[in-house]
């Protein structure tokens, strides 16, 4: 179900009910449709027993001074001020029943109207683009989120709960005032009404902005604390807890500004509401007194019109509520009606199809693509990768090599040329199938806080513990995960920081297995691990790719030895192209590449030789000879 969003700052309260009404009234949902219908009854009871609650306070008042004059037909044992007052009672009792039996009623209503819009808002942001999470910060987006449900939810409850009943026992009091005290007690209520709700909204009005500098602080501190917590290890490794304490003492400081903000002008609200209710309550009341005085009305007028003033203050001041409440939800929920708003950079075409893989073959055609108009990465790449070989893409930093798995997976479309799967323009095919085909194992790999199990079942969810285990013995980690206590139910903690980079990546590798996919691609899937590690994941890389369409990211060449083309990209463009043999025959670029990483793996393996031989556990390390800096020992 699509519906139209609306952002607080440009549609009025009418208009967010109508975005919002067929979450409240869903079609497919009798159910729900019913307990609305049940909860608007019992709010119009609730309203009229309301009125019956002064009428018995007037009679058992009456009643009690002996001015009470009961018609002939009504039983004296009825109109007894025992009985009245026992009526009083009982009226305010059913009344307050029929509140909760309301509230209680529609409750389901209002939670799957929340419920909707969250989930509707959770699968939106999952079909943004890779640029727009690039850009936004987590911890802000899953506030915005947080604050954005429970804004729905106040203004579903209080718009539908008691807006609409507020209004029904003004119109109530104003009959019965006109028809038994006349015009004036009309116009008086009318006034005091009029008067509260004016100024009860420009100094709402007025405290939307303050509120708004609190989100935004609290938004700021919410995220500066995740984004500490997430780099953990970075803060440790520099020593700088008091600066992230700072940093987010800083941001906390400025919510404590906005929120004493918030309160103090909350205390000026209600200090000028209850000096302009008072002001008409006394008009009323003096003139009700000097009526009684003239024995034009009784003693139980008096107190009639005290209570039904009274009473009348509580819908009154939560006119008031009601209109901070609604205010504040559509301030809460502009952000989310922002991100709602945002329409998705890929999308999928109205006739697109499945994917049908039928061998794998991969074209990258005359492809050009630039994240920034200013700055092209891609300038016309073009290559295959033939159905079951192996093509590696590598060059120097900056020259696009992750671009083009970004492509392939269309995160991005290309601006110009296109990339063909089995001849099928992965543009005129859903995403959903496109990725489906495609297994994936990155450079960083990022795991989920839950157990092994479940991140190495991510790569199929439907399949069973046997496929799952049979996975991480393919992957080379199914020894390790045996030999923890909780084997595959160990949790792996925030981002899998419990575990080493090899292992996360044999995780990812077990969970590539498991989707079985026939397209493969390795982003520089060994570039963070040392060389004894790489070669052990290389192994189970080696594995994962035979038979498979498989497209190499490297930034280490001795990972593309064995593919069958290996592209060397510069700035955007192929510099170079053949199997290693070949390149490094050519004497150009490639051979550069690979002897400066020849010398850097040779150096890491005598130093590793160095600190194995080394009896007396003293290294020496030998620096560059820059200005300051001399050679230490360990």
């Amino acid at each position: 179900m699509t519906q139209k969003t609306v952002s607080a700052d440009s549609g009025s309260t009418l208009q967010t009910i109508r975005n919002l009404w067929p979450y409240i009234w869903p079609v497919e949902r009798p159910d729900l449709k019913l307990r609305v219908l049940y909860a608007t009854l019992f709010l119009v009871l609730s309203k009229l027993v309301l009125m019956l609650v002064p009428y018995g306070f007037k009679w058992a008042t009456d009643a009690l001074d002996g001015e009470l004059v009961a018609p002939d037909w009504i039983p004296a044992l009825l109109v007894a001020p025992a009985m009245l007052v026992v009526a009083y009672n009982f009226a305010r009792i059913a009344q307050a029943g029929l509140n909760q039996l309301r509230d209680a009623l529609f409750a389901r209503v209002g939670q799957h109207a929340v419920r909707q819009l969250a989930h509707k808002t959770f699968v939106h942001m999952h079909d943004l683009s890779l640029r727009f999470h690039l850009e936004r910060r987590t911890g802000g987006l899953s506030r915005i989120i947080e604050r954005g449900t429970k804004g729905i939810e106040s203004i579903v409850r209080f718009t539908i709960l008691n807006t609409a009943p507020t209004v029904l026992e003004f119109v109530l009091v104003a009959i019965i005032f006109g028809f038994t005290y006349g015009l004036s007690y009309v116009l008086i209520t009318a006034a005091t009404i009029y008067f509260y709700s004016w100024f009860t909204i420009r100094a709402s009005d007025w405290r939307i902005q303050i509120r708004r500098e609190m989100n935004d602080s609290d938004t700021d501190a919410n995220t500066k604390a995740i984004d500490s917590l997430l780099n953990f290890e970075t803060v440790k490794y520099f020593g700088n807890e008091e600066m992230e304490a700072r940093r987010f003492d800083g941001a906390m400081a400025g919510y404590e500004r906005a929120a004493t903000k918030v309160w103090t002008s909350l205390g000026w609200l209600n200090f000028g509401q209850a000096v302009i209710f008072g002001a008409g309550m006394l008009a009323m009341m003096w003139m009700s007194a000097r009526a009684v005085q003239a024995g034009e009305q009784t003693l139980g007028d008096f107190v009639f019109i005290n209570a039904m003033l009274i009473q009348l203050s509580i819908p009154l001041n939560f006119i008031g509520f009601i209109y901070r409440e609604i205010r504040q939800g559509l301030t809460d929920i502009e952000q989310m009606f922002d991100l709602l708003d945002v329409a998705p950079e890929v999308v999928d075409k109205p006739d697109a199809t499945d994917l049908v893989v039928r061998d794998g073959h991969i074209v990258f055609d005359n492809v050009r693509f630039a994240y920034d108009p200013e700055r092209q990465i891609l300038r016309g790449i073009s290559f295959t990768v033939p159905a079951g070989k192996s093509i590696a893409i590598v060059g120097p930093s900056g020259a696009g090599k992750s671009t083009i798995s970004r492509l392939l997976y269309r995160f991005y479309d290309v601006q110009d040329g296109s990339i063909t799967i089995d001849g099928q323009d992965i543009r005129d095919v859903t995403q959903k199938s496109l990725r489906a085909a495609i297994g994936m194992v990155p450079q960083d790999t990022v795991l989920f806080n839950d157990t092994i199990r479940y991140n190495i079942r991510y790569g199929r969810p439907d399949a069973s513990d046997a496929e799952v285990e049979q996975a991480a013995e393919l992957a080379q980690i199914g020894d390790f995960i045996r030999s923890l206590p909780d084997g595959f139910d160990t949790m792996v903690g925030e981002r899998g920081l419990k575990l080493s980079g090899g292992e996360k990546q044999r995780v990812a590798i077990a969970r590539t297995i498991l989707k079985a996919p026939p397209i493969q691609v390795l982003d520089e899937a060994t570039s963070a691990l040392d060389t004894a590690t790489e070669q052990e994941i290389q192994q189970a890389l080696d594995f994962v790719s035979k038979g498979r369409t498989t497209l190499v990211i490297a930034h280490r060449l001795s990972t593309v030895i064995g593919c069958d083309e290996i592209i060397v990209l510069k700035d955007g463009e192929i510099a170079e192209r053949g199997t290693h043999a070949e390149l490094l025959a050519k004497k150009g670029l490639y051979e550069q590449m690979w002897a400066r990483q020849s010398e850097a793996i040779e150096a890491e393996r005598k130093l590793r030789e160095a600190r194995e031989t080394d009896d007396m556990g003293v290294i020496v390390r030998k620096t560059p000879s820059l200005p300051g800096l001399t050679p230490e020992t360990d």
